[in-house]
């Protein structure tokens, strides 16, 4: 278990930045409505990592950038979600393994599931 946790620990860690920043740009393409329809059109910081977000790559000019491949960047975003995931499960059996409320665990959980659900349920249909 004392492994377990140090992986945990690790990966968190090693990830917490990159989960920060897709967090974040996230948050804003939700609450932006302005739309690019190229990444050429960024022009404030702001939308160029929301490029970064959405097309892997940070919209620049010239002739080096435009030979630029995404795909370096999308594995390291395919490795993060998967130990994204690892670290989520394992935060979980951690949590009911030495959490002293199982039962609040467990409740939390369930809330955490229902509320979403709910939420997307009782919201207007366009």
């Amino acid at each position: 278990m004392k492994q377990l946790r140090q992986l945990h620990l690790y990966l968190g860690v090693f990830f917490t930045p990159l989960l920060l920043f897709f967090i974040a740009t996230g948050w804003l393409q939700t609450v932006s409505s302005d739309r690019l329809k190229s990444p050429s059109e960024a022009e404030t910081l702001a939308q160029k990592l929301r490029v970064v977000h959405t097309d892997q790559i940070y919209p620049e000019t010239g002739v080096l950038r435009q030979k630029a491949s995404p795909k370096v960047f999308k594995v390291l975003v395919v490795v993060m979600s998967i130990a994204l995931i690892l670290t989520t499960v394992l935060g979980l059996v951690l949590a009911f393994r030495f959490g002293r409320a199982p039962i609040a665990v467990g409740a939390a959980l369930g809330l955490g599931i229902l509320v979403p659900v709910l939420i997307l349920w009782a919201a207007p249909h366009r």
